[in-house]
């Protein structure tokens, strides 16, 4: 529920929420609830709800036992913000992160609008970062809930990208993800797609991250656009 990660933007992650909803075309093949659905299987305790929003009161406090510096995915198996996770139990999450400001913690949301609702409850300290998922164009209204909320790093995840996004709104935005759908059933990503974002962000001197190309096996597309990659951080956070 909690160790080091091979999502490439991040170093390790943290699940004190568990489960989840589909809200969105993005989420038709989540592959937390694949995941869920195969941990369930195996009697994991923490899966015994199987995908049901499921709160993990113990461990809450688990950053703090990490006394070397991290990169931090919030609930990568979950959303902090949804609709069934209480207030009072996101104010707890935001203690610790408040509390180790050694670490860096990316959290990441369909459900920026509760995030705007909640945001004046909450403590944003500088090594809160927070993001929204942008899938195509129909969900690119959840950048300008994301630019209401006053935490120092900004971040939008356009994975998986299966649309192309045009006239990206970043100002006030400090970094761009972008990557395909992996694993059974992915939906194909075009290169242009691709492309045209991080020729948005270029122009706009917003950092950009190609994550990869996605695929049924995507270890055997890379993450190669072309002929580099592009593994680049906000400029105001030393990486």
């Amino acid at each position: 529920m909690a160790g080091n990660s091979s999502i490439e933007w991040t170093e390790a992650t943290w699940n004190p929420v568990t489960g989840c909803t589909k809200v969105s075309e993005g989420c038709r093949n989540c592959y937390a609830a694949t995941m869920a659905k195969r941990l369930h299987a195996m009697g994991n305790p923490r899966y015994e709800n199987g995908f049901n929003v499921t709160l993990q009161h113990d461990l809450i406090i688990k950053p703090y036992e990490w006394k070397k510096p991290k990169r931090i995915f919030v609930n990568s198996m979950s959303d902090l913000f949804h609709e069934d996770v209480p207030l009072d139990f996101i104010q707890s999450v935001f203690r610790t992160m408040n509390n180790t400001l050694h670490h860096t913690y990316q959290i990441l949301t369909k459900r920026p609008q509760r995030v705007v609702q909640l945001a004046n409850k909450l403590n944003w300290s500088p090594n809160i970062w927070m993001g929204t998922s942008v899938e195509n164009q129909e969900t690119a209204f959840r950048i300008n809930y994301l630019g209401q909320v006053p935490a120092h790093v900004r971040f939008l995840s356009c994975e998986p990208l299966i649309g192309p996004i045009y006239k990206l709104d970043l100002d006030k935005i400090n970094w761009v993800i972008v990557g395909g759908e992996s694993g059974a059933g992915a939906r194909p990503m075009e290169a242009d797609w691709v492309r045209d974002i991080r020729d948005q962000c270029h122009e706009q001197a917003i950092a950009f991250f190609f994550k990869q190309w996605g695929g049924a096996q995507k270890h055997k597309n890379g993450r190669i656009l072309d002929e580099r990659t592009y593994d680049e951080y906000p400029k105001i956070v030393n990486t």
